[in-house]
């Protein structure tokens, strides 16, 4: 419960933030047109019943702008006066037109009050980047000082791929951290180039690899080797990850201690830890289809041969039942640890940090368009997700550095998104003004009217799809 918590805090709070700042900038630029905002509102106030679900709300003296939030966390709005917007006020429209409202503003007004949002959004995520990079500067390490090279599934292999590669990069550029532009720059390629028992060897690729596939495919397309030898062996863990009872560990209990190596796992030999939890991934995925309590204990019974550490290559075979959701308690070394030596950190000056943090956005940026095609595909759809997803990806613990990087991550997202040609989306109007500059011919209210419906529609089908996504998830049906 801490854990769902304090991720929610951060989620709420990032949002808030960015939300805030967007519609912040669509009101700096009404009034610098002198374009009066009725309404500027942190969250939705969706009323219910006699209740206007504001939580508060306030109009200060002299000011046409009341301020206020509401109860629902889904963003918030600047109801600008005149304008046909997600409020559908079209009351508002059929009076006469005011000289203060943004209807009667010319088409350049109108255009640069559109784009004010998602540039305040990708400006401020630029600017976070930038300031990372001033006071923690760029930790990582590098894939080429990655000494034991990669582990690869049945797919990378039929390139020509073998474990233990080192990657370098490919005809695309050199490969800095493992992130997802290792598998973009794998899946475009025409060659990568690797470092094989000293040497460099060159593979060629056929340039059209599925990004998607790469990533979802279980195993993976690539992830860095990891020796399958227990870093930490837990005596006691819940019996399962929602239950609050907790049992001694099958590790503990067949005496696995730090040090030991994993060889083999019901008869079949594993030479890594991404081997290993292939191997107990396939018993859990039988665990999940089996509704028998018999077969349930026939397939957590496991057998395992361990080489105890420090005796030199002597192996023990051992016989134990995993927990009901199929785990062993035992943990490993990553790559963080691995290569902990090896770290590469820069840092930058106060002026040093813009260039780098415009850089590191952009690289962003170019990388989130780029993967947007794979949206349109059934796979890509299963992709989505909705709030749930989001805030699952910041951190259990409260870290700033994460925190900021996730906010400019969502910032650069929530821009992106914004600008898409799509009614009721920035976008969306910003294509119809370019479309009366263009012809000088406004587009009818009635027009509008009806292209903002269809617009709110096609939003809240997308976000049913992917809060949906997010529920069959947390069931299980859907990974």
């Amino acid at each position: 419960m801490e854990v769902f918590l304090i991720k929610l805090l951060q989620f709420i709070l990032s949002i808030s933030l960015l939300v805030l700042l967007h519609e912040g900038g669509h009101m700096l630029a009404s009034k610098l047109f002198g374009v009066r905002v009725e309404k500027f509102f942190i969250f939705f106030d969706v009323a219910i019943g006699k209740w206007s679900g504001k939580l508060f709300s306030f109009k200060p003296r002299n000011s046409d702008t009341e301020y206020g939030m509401g109860w629902l966390p889904l963003g918030g709005y600047c109801k600008i006066a005149g304008m046909i917007d997600e409020s559908m006020d079209t009351e508002q429209m059929k009076r006469d037109p005011q000289p203060w409202e943004f209807r009667t503003k010319p088409a350049w007004q109108r255009l640069i009050i559109m784009v004010a949002g998602v540039t305040v959004n990708f400006v401020l995520a630029l600017f976070i980047y930038s300031m990372i990079m001033f006071h923690w500067g760029d930790s990582y390490i590098r894939v080429a000082d990655m000494s034991m090279g990669m582990k690869f599934n049945n797919e990378a292999k039929s390139y020509g791929f073998k474990d233990h590669d080192i990657l370098l990069g490919t005809n695309i550029r050199a490969f800095k951290d493992f992130n997802a532009d290792v598998f973009r720059d794998l899946s475009e390629a025409q060659y990568c180039d690797v470092l094989r028992d000293g040497k460099k060897v060159r593979i060629n690729l056929p340039g059209n690899i599925n990004l998607l596939n790469m990533l979802k495919t279980t195993p993976k397309f690539v992830t860095p080797f990891v020796p399958a030898v227990a870093d930490t062996v837990l005596q006691r863990m819940p019996v399962t990850e929602d239950s609050k009872d907790s049992i001694e560990t099958p590790a503990w209990k067949i005496g696995m201690r730090k040090g030991d190596k994993i060889l083999a796992v019901n008869g079949k030999a594993v030479d890594s830890y991404n081997a290993f939890t292939e191997a107990i991934g396939v018993i859990s995925d039988e665990l999940a289809a089996t509704s028998s309590h018999r077969d349930s204990l026939k397939l957590r019974t496991v057998s395992l041969v361990i080489e105890k550490a420090g005796t030199q290559g002597k192996k023990d075979t051992v016989t134990t039942m995993l927990t009901p959701d199929a785990k062993l308690g035992f943990a490993v070394g990553g790559p963080d640890y691995l290569y902990r030596d090896k770290v590469t950190h820069v840092s930058y000056s106060f002026l040093e940090s813009f260039p780098a943090g415009i850089k590191y956005g952009w690289d962003v940026l170019a990388g989130y368009v780029s993967d947007m095609k794979y949206v349109f595909t059934a796979e890509g759809a299963k992709s989505l997700g909705g709030f749930g997803a989001i805030g699952s990806l910041f951190p259990q613990t409260w870290d700033w550095h994460a925190f900021w990087m996730m906010t400019a991550f969502l910032s650069i997202i929530l821009a992106f998104m914004n600008i898409l040609p799509i009614p009721a989306l920035d976008g969306g109007h910003v294509l119809f003004l370019i479309y009366e500059i263009i012809t000088r011919r406004k587009p009818s209210e009635k027009f509008l009217i009806r292209a903002e419906y269809v617009g709110i529609t096609i939003l809240v089908l997308l976000m049913i799809v992917a809060n949906l996504n997010d529920i069959l998830r947390w069931i299980g049906i859907m990974s």
